[in-house]
């Protein structure tokens, strides 16, 4: 598919995807004329890249860890080195420390809320 199709079937821009390309997150084939060709596979694997950008990490870690990921087809993946492993587990831990603030504020939220909540 091209990379008009990519890009409205993820619902991530041009732009994006060819950045993707740049560092080495995502591969397309080239016509004979220069246009990107990406294969069907690409949808999930943009995907992936978009949660784990959302999840904060940085392109290169998402380089890393992506040929560990099972692909699409559940396919075999390269397994982790032992450093790839303590960064990743430094992420996670990062992201338990936001969940742990979304939660608390959450909370704050739920307390005004009720709070401003007439009487019944």
């Amino acid at each position: 598919m091209r990379i008009g199709e990519l890009a409205r079937r993820t619902a991530v821009s041009e732009r994006s995807l060819r950045y993707y390309e740049q560092q080495g997150l995502l591969t397309a084939e080239r016509t004979p004329g220069g246009h990107r060709e990406y294969a069907e596979s690409a949808v999930d694997r943009v995907v992936h890249i978009q949660e784990l950008f959302t999840a904060g990490l940085c392109s290169g870690k998402i380089a890393e860890l992506l040929p560990c990921m099972r692909d699409a087809d559940g396919g075999p993946a390269d397994v982790a080195d032992g450093r790839l492993v303590s960064s990743l587990l430094v992420e996670r831990a990062r992201i338990d420390g936001q969940i742990a603030a979304l939660q608390r504020s959450r909370d704050v939220l739920d307390e005004v809320i009720e709070a401003a909540r007439p009487l019944q």
